[in-house]
Parts: C-alpha cells; sequence; structure tokens
C-alpha cells in the first residue's frame, strides 16, 4: 500500500475515467479528453476486458486508468466509495503514484454532484489503504507501505471533495490506529497522553480528570469498574472551540474507552475475551472525529467526553451485589460487572449535563451483544427519542454511509431498569430487550431537557473479514458520521 496519499497539481498524471455497465458509445463529457489523448479512452472502451462492470479497471497506454461504474441504478456514494477502495489497491499493484480524477464527468448529478464524487472516492482510497503494520517485527510476512499517490483534478470541486474525503478517513484512521493497540500498551494513562498530543498537533483543549478526582467528584461508575485494575481509570474532555461558533449550539460527544474489558468477577468464558481490546472503539470513534473536526475547522463548538477504564479483576474489583452511587446521586445495584460500559457512560453523561450545559448530546458505545444478535454487523443502534435531532443523526448517517436504525426506549423499558435494592441495575434479570436495556439504564443521566442520541455500534465497530474499506480489525464507525452531525448543527 501507499505511504501517503495526498491533493495536489501531480506532473504526468493517468488520467482516471469510470464508465458504467453497458456503455457502447464515448459520451459527448468525453469527447475533448479522448482527443487530447489520441484517442486511448475509446481504445481502453473497446478491450474485451472491459465491460464497465463495478471493479472493472482498464488500463490504456500510461496515461488513461478505466474503471466501470457498474449500473447506474445502483451507483451511489458508497458505491463510489468502495470503488475507491477496490482501485486503490491496482493502483499500487501498477505502480501508479499520480491520478488526475475525471470520473465526474460521468457521474450525473442526481447520483452525485462532483464535490461529493471527489469525496467519497478519497475517502475509500485512504480507508482501503490502511493497515496494521505498526506492531510488525523481524519475522514479518507483510509488504511494508511504498511510495505516495497524488490525486488532482481539472474540476475544483472535485479537488476539495477529495481533500476533505483525506481529512475525514485519516481521522478515521486515527481512531482504528487507537482501537487496534494492544491492551498491554493501550491503558487509560496512554490514551490520555494520545488526547493531550492530538490537542497540541490539531488545537484543541484538553482536560483529564484523575482517579482521584473523579473519586472527589463523586464518578462512582468509573471509580468502581477501573478500580480492580492497576492502571486507573481517568476521563478525557476535548474541546474545539473555533473563533465565531454557530450561536447557540454547543454539542457533546461521549464515548465509551473500556480499553480492555475481562468482564471483572462475572467473568467472560471460552475465547469471548479475545478482541476486547474493542471495547473503546466508541472513544476512539469520538477522538478520531475531533481530529477530523479541528481539522475542518467546523464552525461548531464542540466537547468531546471519553471515560476511560480497564476492567479486571483484583481483590479491589467490584463485584456483582455492590451497590454504587453515580455522580448524579442516582445508585445502581450490580448484577453484572460484564455491564460495565454503561457505568462510565452514565458518569460521563451526567457531568456532561452538568458542567458542560450542552444543547445536544450523542453518547457512542459498543455497549451490548444484544444489539449485535439483532442488527448484526449492518448498522448500528439508534435510541433518539428527539425527533428533529433523530432527523439530523439519520440524515448524516445517509450521507456516510455508516448506517444506523432506530429501537424504541419507552418508560416501561426505563422501568424495568428499577432494583428493589437500589434505584436501578445495572442489568436486568433476563437478557429481553437487551440493547434497549443499556439505553434505559443511560437515561437515568442525561438531562431529559437535552436532545439525545445513543449509538450501540458493537456490530460494527470492527470486521473478522477484510472488505473493500477494511482490513481485519476496526473499522473506525462513526468518526466520519459524528463529524457530519457536527457540520449539520446549525448549518
Amino acid at each position: 500500500m501507499y505511504r501517503t496519499i495526498r491533493t495536489g497539481s501531480p506532473r504526468k498524471p493517468a488520467v482516471l475515467i469510470g464508465l458504467p455497465a453497458g456503455t457502447s458509445r464515448l459520451p459527448k463529457s468525453l469527447i475533448e479528453l479522448d482527443e487530447a489523448h489520441g484517442g486511448r479512452i475509446k481504445l481502453a472502451m473497446r478491450s474485451r476486458m472491459f465491460r464497465g462492470e463495478s471493479g472493472d479497471v482498464i488500463v490504456e497506454g500510461e496515461d488513461i486508468v478505466l474503471v466501470g461504474l457498474g449500473e447506474m441504478d445502483s451507483l451511489d456514494l458508497n458505491a463510489i466509495r468502495r470503488l475507491g477502495g477496490r482501485l486503490v489497491r491496482k493502483l499500487h499493484e501498477m505502480d501508479i503514484h499520480a491520478l488526475d480524477v475525471e470520473i465526474d464527468l460521468t457521474i450525473p448529478r442526481r447520483i452525485a454532484g462532483p464535490e461529493s464524487v471527489g469525496q467519497a472516492l478519497a475517502e475509500g482510497m485512504v480507508l482501503a489503504n490502511w493497515q496494521v503494520d505498526f506492531f510488525d517485527g523481524k519475522a514479518t510476512t507483510n509488504t511494508p507501505s511504498s511510495g505516495s499517490l497524488s490525486l488532482g483534478s481539472a474540476c475544483q470541486d472535485v479537488r476539495g471533495g477529495m481533500r476533505r474525503g483525506i481529512i475525514l478517513a485519516e481521522s478515521t484512521n486515527e481512531s482504528r490506529r487507537l482501537s487496534a493497540t494492544p491492551p498491554n500498551i493501550c491503558i487509560p494513562s496512554w490514551v490520555a497522553q494520545q488526547a493531550r498530543a492530538a490537542a497540541r498537533k490539531y488545537g484543541f483543549k484538553c482536560r483529564v480528570i484523575s482517579f482521584a478526582e473523579a473519586k472527589r467528584l463523586g464518578m462512582g461508575g468509573l471509580v468502581n469498574v477501573g478500580k480492580g485494575s492497576s492502571h486507573k481509570p481517568c476521563m478525557m474532555i476535548l474541546e474545539h472551540k473555533p473563533a465565531r461558533p454557530r450561536p447557540g449550539h454547543r454539542l457533546a460527544l461521549v464515548g465509551k474507552t473500556m480499553t480492555y474489558d475481562s468482564g471483572g468477577y462475572s467473568l467472560k468464558i471460552s475465547n469471548s475475551m479475545k478482541g476486547m481490546k474493542y471495547d473503546m472503539n466508541g472513544g476512539a470513534a469520538v477522538f478520531g472525529a475531533m481530529v477530523a473536526v479541528a481539522r475542518l475547522k467546523l464552525p461548531v463548538h464542540v466537547f468531546a467526553v471519553l471515560p476511560c477504564a480497564e476492567n479486571l479483576v483484583s481483590g479491589d474489583a467490584y463485584r456483582p451485589d455492590d451497590i454504587i452511587t453515580m455522580h448524579n446521586g442516582v445508585t445502581v445495584e450490580v448484577t453484572n460487572t460484564d455491564a460495565e460500559g454503561r457505568l462510565i457512560l452514565g458518569d460521563a453523561l451526567s457531568w456532561t449535563c452538568r458542567r458542560l450545559k450542552p444543547t445536544a448530546i450523542v453518547d457512542v458505545a459498543t455497549l451490548t451483544g444484544g444489539v449485535v444478535v439483532g442488527l448484526g454487523h449492518f448498522c448500528a443502534g439508534l435510541w433518539c427519542e428527539n425527533t428533529a435531532f433523530r432527523n439530523q443523526v439519520e440524515a448524516a448517517a445517509e450521507s456516510t454511509g455508516e448506517r444506523v436504525w432506530q429501537l424504541p426506549l419507552w418508560e416501561e423499558h426505563r422501568a424495568f431498569m428499577r432494583s428493589q435494592h437500589a434505584d436501578i441495575w445495572n442489568s436486568g434479570p433476563s437478557r429481553n430487550a437487551h440493547p434497549i436495556q443499556g439505553a434505559a439504564f443511560l437515561s437515568y443521566f442525561v438531562d431529559e431537557k437535552i436532545p439525545w442520541a445513543h449509538l450501540d455500534i458493537a456490530g460494527v465497530s470492527a470486521v473478522e473479514k477484510r472488505d473493500d474499506l477494511h482490513v481485519v480489525g476496526p473499522t473506525g464507525y462513526g468518526v466520519r458520521l459524528l463529524s457530519e452531525i457536527v457540520a449539520r448543527t446549525g448549518a
């Protein structure tokens, strides 16, 4: 893969052209370009190896790259992202290092404008170009990244879209880097170091609430979940405040950042503990979104809150039957120490409402196995009872291709979380409505006047099989979605 992918004004680039399936004649939009390149676009079209199907790639001479767009009825931004993902691998194999992107010439505006085409293509390229190679040792069989790819276009809108797409995908890959870092390195203090470093690099503020301060603040969830580990918990608050923010909006993003989850005394059995370094993927998504927001200079006042802990077993660890008092004074009977993410999120949400006074909140978490059973790897679960804010989240998800599906949160669900020995319990006596239980629990820690969306990303935050955009491992789901929610806030 390439070491870097950037926009620029490359010298002697290959020209990227796209044609839909079944194209028999050269489109009018390509006639002038074909003449400038000696008729080689027509030659590529006539190849028996090219039918215009999605994934077809033909190189004619040294300066024409012709790709198939597939059927126009199925072409959308997601298809263009996947095209970028497949294409970047082939470009590297072909040793192409400069590309003039002109596929917008054959994509109707009703499907996507030039800026959206450029953004989606660049997102796909940069997402697919990422690989987990930063822990390779002397025995690795991986091929190291090499060379660079420079992307240009005759169209200013395409160039602008590509620049935005690269920033969003690089920020997503930064989230994936955190998620992929193993738990012997990625401990709460290490995450705090990464947050401070990102704040210095990208120009936002960072504050870290220590274990001792969390105790003083009465954060019983964060303190109890993390106290069994020698690596004590903390909470990071990142703030992006532009010089002229859109008035009347203070958006808070809250991400579950469990650097490792053994289940605690409700110990995960068999091989179900494998992969629990990904229990921080919600926090990593929020982290990556803040990087994107800062790099894109979005004119919105945004906070990111990352409660961070490691759930291990020791003589100090919390137990089933413990009763703990949360930041807002709600008492919780612990029935399952493996339902720990909602405890640290509860404190973070309560603190966010009281101290930051946001006008809206989105929390992101790998919260339940139940959402994986219900929705699989196809989309995240969404809970949001505020219609206007839910519409904003769903529109952002449609734009970025990171699908969500709304699930209910009724008063009956909240009542189900009531405990006989405390105000509420952290996990109900049965797995009925299991993913909704998590949302119902969190609702006790959010001011009912604040629009709030809860995203359970347990099924979509990592993949076990390579696809067009992702290698095996974390997907960075949520970075682009959250960034788009921010971009739409107050617009």
